[in-house]
This record gives C-alpha cells, sequence and structure tokens, in this order.
C-alpha cells in the first residue's frame, strides 16, 4: 500500500475532539420508514457483528438527552425502529462516546414521503455508519468492501457510497467550522455529511462520485445501465459488481485515496463518474455559513467535475 493517511483531530477549546479522520459508508432510499424499518434493523445488526463489542455506547432519546446504550437502551432503540405504532418517521443517532467524537457511529432518518408534504417531495431515508481509519488499515480494503456490501444487501437503495471522511456525526462539526476549512480544501477524498441535510434533498439522486459507489433504481437506469457505465468510464482501476435487484455497485481503486490536493490530484476516473452524476447531484442547503453558501456548497460537491 502507498497510500498515505492523515490523522486528523480537530478539537474543541476543552480538547476533546470532535471530528476524525475515518470512513463513511452512506446509504439513500427512495421508500418509507414503514417500508424499511426491518432492513434497516437487520442492516445495524451486521454492522454490530463487524465491530468492537461495546460500540457505539450511547443514543440520543427523543429529548436530545444522551443515554447509555445498556439493555434498556438497546430496548429503546428496537422499539423506535420497529415497534412505533404511530411510526411514520425515524430518526436514530448512536455515538461511540459521550463527550468527544469516536470511529463508530451510526444515523438514520428515515421518513413517512408523504407526496402532500412539501418537506418529503425531494426527501429519501437515509442510514449512515462510520469506522476509524484503523479498521480500514487492520483489515484492508477488501473487508471494507465486503462489510458495506452486506450493509446494502436487504436496502432497496437508488445511491450509497463509501468514502474516507470527516468523521462527526449529527454535525458534531459545525462548531469547529473554522478550524475544519483548510483541512476541506486540502483533502479532497474525504467527506463533509450530514445525513439529514442531504436526506431532505437527495431523492433519487446521488452525492458523488466516491471510493465505492452504489447505484440503484432508477439512477443506474438513468445512466444507461451497466454496460453504458463501461463504456464511460475504461479506467484499469475501475471494477463494476452486478449486485441483486439492478444494482452495481462501482469501486474506483483498490484503495480510498485521501486526494491532498499538495501532492497533485490524478484521478481521471472520479472526474468522469462525477460529470456522470452532475445532472443529479442534490441542491444541499446545510447551514455551513462561514465555510459555504450554498452556492460554494455545490461547487464541492461538484469538485471533480471541475479537474
Amino acid at each position: 500500500m502507498s497510500v498515505r493517511y492523515p490523522v486528523i483531530r480537530v478539537r474543541e477549546d476543552n480538547g476533546r475532539p470532535k471530528v476524525l479522520d475515518g470512513l463513511v459508508l452512506c446509504f439513500f432510499i427512495r421508500r418509507k420508514h414503514t417500508e424499511i424499518n426491518q432492513a434497516v434493523w437487520n442492516s445495524l445488526q451486521t454492522y454490530l457483528r463487524a465491530i468492537p463489542s461495546g460500540v457505539p455506547g450511547w443514543y440520543i432519546d427523543p429529548e436530545s438527552e444522551l443515554r447509555p446504550l445498556d439493555e434498556q437502551g438497546w430496548a429503546h432503540i428496537h422499539w423506535r425502529i420497529l415497534e412505533r405504532p404511530w411510526g411514520q418517521a425515524c430518526h436514530v443517532s448512536l455515538w461511540q462516546f459521550e463527550q468527544e467524537v469516536g470511529g463508530y457511529n451510526f444515523e438514520y432518518a428515515g421518513y413517512q414521503l408523504d407526496p402532500l408534504r412539501f418537506h418529503d417531495e425531494k426527501a429519501a431515508s437515509a442510514i449512515a455508519f462510520s469506522l476509524p481509519t484503523e479498521y480500514l488499515l487492520e483489515h484492508g480494503p477488501e473487508k471494507v468492501r465486503a462489510l458495506a456490501i452486506e450493509l446494502s444487501r436487504d436496502l432497496p437503495f437508488s445511491s450509497g457510497y463509501v468514502s474516507l471522511a470527516f468523521v462527526s456525526p449529527d454535525v458534531r462539526w459545525y462548531a469547529q467550522r473554522e478550524k475544519l476549512l483548510p483541512l476541506i480544501e486540502r483533502y479532497w477524498g474525504l467527506d463533509l455529511y450530514d445525513i439529514n441535510g442531504t436526506s431532505r434533498c437527495i431523492g433519487t439522486g446521488a452525492r458523488g462520485a466516491y471510493w465505492l459507489t452504489f447505484l440503484g433504481q432508477p439512477l443506474l437506469g438513468q445512466l444507461g445501465g451497466i454496460e453504458a457505465l463501461r463504456r464511460e468510464l475504461p479506467f484499469p482501476e475501475v471494477s463494476f459488481q452486478p449486485l441483486e435487484g439492478e444494482r452495481l455497485l462501482l469501486t474506483l481503486e483498490e484503495w480510498p485515496n485521501p486526494m491532498d490536493t499538495r501532492e497533485g490530484l490524478d484521478v481521471p476516473q472520479y472526474r468522469a463518474l462525477a460529470r456522470l452524476l452532475a445532472p443529479y447531484l442534490p441542491e444541499e442547503t446545510i447551514g455551513l455559513t462561514s465555510i459555504f453558501d450554498r452556492k460554494n456548497m455545490g461547487r464541492w460537491l461538484r469538485r471533480f467535475c471541475l479537474l
């Protein structure tokens, strides 16, 4: 392996880290929460089997208070995802630590997707898992890739991705955004994510070109299908893996790439895929005020198109 990975610790004033280097595994699903809740629960169980016992260790309760994920906590999460009789929508957030950011986190935003509700018009349910960079270095990219496929197996996703990322669940990076800005500008291969914000506007689109890019329906069909993508992405680094349900996993290179702009960027496969996906990218409006206004957020999402 020749890739060098940055060690990132963006800390608040008391020294606790609020942003770490790591990986994020995200899927966007244009289905109602009540249609996918069992698949979401199954995917969460797959994640828990793959990571160290005892993490995540905390959850956010309906009053936005952090509670320990003990037996009672897990019973609440099970009830929240699967059992609530009025559960037309569902938001779950599981953190590794209480006071600082850790590498193992889970987030889910499930929606009613009522066509009569303005906010549901462009929404999609979304699920995100995170891993520390150490997991990748210990187990290698093939195990991460296999885990991503297993996590996606029951999810009827429209799109998804796995990427190096600025790991910070529930936008905990926001208070540290000024410290984060030079890192965002330097490392183009690290994703800045906010699944609640993205899920409100992504619909059946995609968020960009990533190390692992999952394409489901209708997006894969809109792109012309697997054979059309093979013609458009004739790069030796790119592999194509058909998945059940007319879905596809694109792997753009063997290892995820932090893309340090100080070392130059030579990633034509990312540029080519990004340009194909450009018409299907969301108009994100997450509040990055001092980092990105709406125009600059769109520019950042389309950064590979500009190479």
